[in-house]
């Protein structure tokens, strides 16, 4: 996987554009709803919010607004959540995936119609980009203050189900199928290693550039779908032009 460090391309960019726009604790939120839909909504039984859980408290992300977004996976919160995937093309040609998660369909729909539109691009139908990306499990664990070395890091990482693994200054990067990496993910955390993520998500085959004409519109159109509250991420195929950030 060297050379896709997702980790080191958008983590930068997405807290800065999270913290500019107050949204870390909505972020949040979304992936405890998440986790706890995707497993048992007691973290004592499930790891992943577990890990969620702590980047709240990291964030000193308010108890009741954490236990709003459990109960809302756990059908007690009142409106019906569900996630929806579209598909587009961003100015260029670029391919773009988007995820929501939403209790209205029609209100995102139009919302991520409308963003594709303003900036030069289209939506497109099921399929039309998908079978651009693969979709993998995806851990990080960050290097500063870890007293292991690659080697062994890789071991690890493979004696636990991993496929691969990437490394870059400030972090390890390990890929595995999806179906593994909530064993994975528990493996490591049993070695004592803190997880700076552990999700399921998609990495493009192959990255166009944006045409160097489209680059304002191209971010105009991550900005504005990024900042729509229902949704939860934005995937990419494509690298803006060197020197462009």
């Amino acid at each position: 996987m060297s050379g896709h460090s997702k980790w080191h391309n958008i983590q930068g960019r997405k807290n800065a554009q999270d913290a500019k726009r107050g949204k870390i604790f909505q972020k949040i939120s979304r992936d405890l709803y998440q986790a706890a839909k995707a497993g048992d909504p007691d973290p004592a039984n499930n790891p992943q919010l577990r890990l969620v859980m702590e980047k709240a408290r990291s964030a000193n992300m308010p108890k009741d607004n954490v236990q709003r977004a459990i109960d809302k996976a756990s059908g007690l919160g009142g409106a019906k959540f569900e996630e929806i995937t579209y598909e587009g093309y961003g100015p260029g040609g670029t391919a773009v995936m988007v995820l929501a998660l939403t209790d209205n369909k029609n209100r995102t729909a139009a919302a991520v119609r409308s963003a594709f539109t303003h900036h030069g691009g289209a939506l497109g139908t099921d399929g039309s980009v998908s079978y651009m990306f693969d979709r993998k499990g995806y851990i990080v664990i960050l290097r500063d203050g870890l007293d292991t070395d690659e080697d062994t890091m890789l071991m690890d990482a493979l004696d636990a189900g991993a496929e691969d693994m990437n490394t870059t200054d400030d972090a390890f990067e390990i890929y595995t199928t999806p179906s593994d990496m909530p064993s994975v993910r528990d493996a490591l955390q049993a070695k004592k290693y803190d997880l700076d993520t552990a999700e399921v998500t998609m990495f493009p085959e192959n990255v166009m550039e944006v045409p160097e004409d489209k680059t304002s519109q191209y971010q105009g159109l991550i900005d504005e779908l990024e900042s729509d509250d229902d949704v939860s991420d934005v995937y990419e195929a494509a690298k803006l032009p060197e020197g462009i950030e």
